[in-house]
């Protein structure tokens, strides 16, 4: 009996050794597999309306006061793009952007106010056809169902900062911004969870790509609880042109509503709480100077903003430390970027839309360890539009020839094509709704910016129907960066204006936006080309 017990102990010991055994192979097998995969898996995190100078890695004003170390992580592991722009400086046009590959008037996105067409042959169907298990966790803001996606769980549209409810895909989905079931926390710490929770358990069959988007930092600014005393004692560095009072524009000593100096901003949006809860506290302006006020409203505006980015800093960390913990870092890609960039007060702005540089340029950082060799900068000019089809090569799938973008993949490995890009075609359509904004449309090279003002509302959804006064802005960008200065009237700038404005022309045939469209812009141009 003694001698039969010791032969069942031996067979379950070996048993639970060639278990054992078994099951590290499992995971080795695993793990091999997925560093020798073909395809890399994908991460692309995304805030909303995060500037470049927000992001310490770029090295501004901000850097040392707010650092974004596990941002700038991606960075050093991979490669800092400096060059990035949207076409479409507005959140559900440039996301729409990102999906399709096109331009507002390719994919029908034009304003906050339009549809996605989610029947549309876009990004994630085209990662599904290419056998990627794919979600998307967090900011939508495309008004329909995702479609593409073998997993969403995304805010009803711009969401809450605290307890957000988000749509989850086999609930009935209602459309835009109703609907939705309450997670509680604050909603960056929520979309990390539920972004990894979908990572734990994807199809492990499959290479993964995940969009994982964040609603932060857009206004209003509610931080978590844990960052309230983040700034406290600290003043934040200002930029040099936040007094010029709203005047950076065409609407000639009028206020935007984008304009820290606005007093309607100072009233609405930092002394009172708007909601409850709001952890933003009230300012006291009363006796104060406009220069102080200005000041005080900036700090306010900085410091609130800044919170809810260090909230995103710590959870791209969690994202990294995920993929450090199950051996998934050297064949996945990791993108951190924003939808647009955001105005911290220079020309005494804030918000976006406009064409000015802190708007226009995108922050961007890529990391893919068995391909991109780390500390690399990248100066080539890169446009949302060309995400789609970057992602696509790199997962060895087939560009769509309608897409109007074009892989950046050769200049991520360190080989520009010769007959790279180098000027841009922008375009803003929601013609002076919400920040009094005029619609237009101009050109970038490295070294000029030449901007249209037309002012037309060109029925677009959401755009007011007040006419505004043409007008042009052009800037040296070589020798006026900050953009101080228009030279549109300056004599010694006539001929490379002449220059810029032909090239708009002919980019804006080859785009498929041309102003033929619209008789009443004709007119305008007409009469105010030359």
């Amino acid at each position: 009996m003694k001698r039969h017990i010791q032969q069942i102990t031996v067979l379950a010991f070996l048993s639970a050794f060639i278990f054992g055994c078994n099951s590290l192979v499992s995971k080795e097998s695993i793990n091999k597999e997925n560093l020798n995969q073909k395809q890399p898996n994908i991460i692309f995190i995304m805030s909303d309306d995060h500037a470049k100078n927000a992001i310490s890695i770029y090295g501004s004003r901000l850097a040392e006061i707010a650092p974004t170390p596990n941002i700038d992580r991606i960075a050093n592991e991979g490669i800092l793009m400096n060059n990035v722009f949207v076409t479409n400086s507005i959140c559900t046009p440039s996301r729409a952007a990102i999906l399709t590959g096109q331009y507002s008037q390719l994919n029908g996105v034009y304003t906050l106010k339009d549809d996605f067409d989610n029947s549309s042959n876009h990004l994630g169907k085209l990662m599904q056809k290419a056998g990627y298990s794919t979600a998307v966790v967090g900011k939508w803001h495309l008004h329909t169902e995702p479609t593409g996606f073998d997993y969403y769980n995304v805010l009803p549209g711009q969401g809450l900062y605290n307890n957000p409810k988000l749509k989850e895909i086999g609930k009935p989905w209602k459309y835009h911004n109703r609907g939705g079931e309450v997670y509680k926390g604050y909603v960056t710490d929520v979309i990390t969870d539920e972004s990894i929770k979908w990572l734990e358990n994807r199809d492990m069959s499959k290479p993964f790509f995940l969009m994982s988007h964040h609603k932060a930092p857009h206004g209003l600014w509610e931080f978590a609880k844990r960052h309230e005393h983040l700034f406290t004692d600290e003043e934040i560095p200002e930029p040099n042109s936040l007094y010029e009072n709203g005047n950076h524009g065409p609407l000639k000593g009028e206020r935007y509503g984008s304009s820290i100096s606005d007093r309607n901003l100072r009233r609405n949006m930092l002394h009172q709480v708007t909601r409850e809860g709001w952890p933003t506290g009230i300012i006291d302006t009363l006796g104060m100077t406009k220069s102080e006020k200005i000041h005080k409203a900036y700090q306010k505006y900085a410091k609130d903003y800044l919170r809810t980015v260090a909230a995103i800093d710590e959870n791209v960390g969690r994202i990294l430390d995920y993929l450090d913990d199950n051996d998934l870092a050297e064949n996945t890609i990791v993108i951190y970027t924003s939808d647009q960039g955001q105005l911290l007060g220079e020309h005494d702005y804030f918000d976006k839309r406009w064409m000015y540089e802190e708007s226009l340029s995108m922050p961007m950082v890529i990391r893919y360890p068995a391909k991109i060799n780390p500390k690399q900068v990248n100066n080539d000019m890169v446009l949302n539009i060309d995400f789609a089809p970057t992602l696509l090569e790199f997962a060895g799938a087939k560009v769509p020839s309608k897409m109007q973008g074009r892989s950046f993949k050769s200049n991520l490995l360190g080989s520009t094509p010769p007959d790279w890009r180098t000027s841009m075609y922008y375009r803003y359509w929601m013609h002076m709704a919400h920040h009094y904004i005029p619609g237009h449309y101009g050109i970038r090279t490295k070294d000029y910016k030449l901007i249209f003002f037309y002012g037309l509302p060109l029925n677009q959804n959401g755009a007011l129907s007040e006419i505004t006064e043409p007008y042009w802005e052009f800037y040296d960008l070589k020798n006026d960066p900050k953009e101080m200065n228009n030279l549109y009237a300056d004599e010694k700038y006539q001929y490379i204006i002449k220059e810029l404005k032909a090239e708009l022309l002919v980019k804006k045939l080859k785009l498929k936006d041309t102003d033929e469209s619209y008789p009443e812009l004709m007119e305008i141009r007409n009469k105010f080309w030359n």
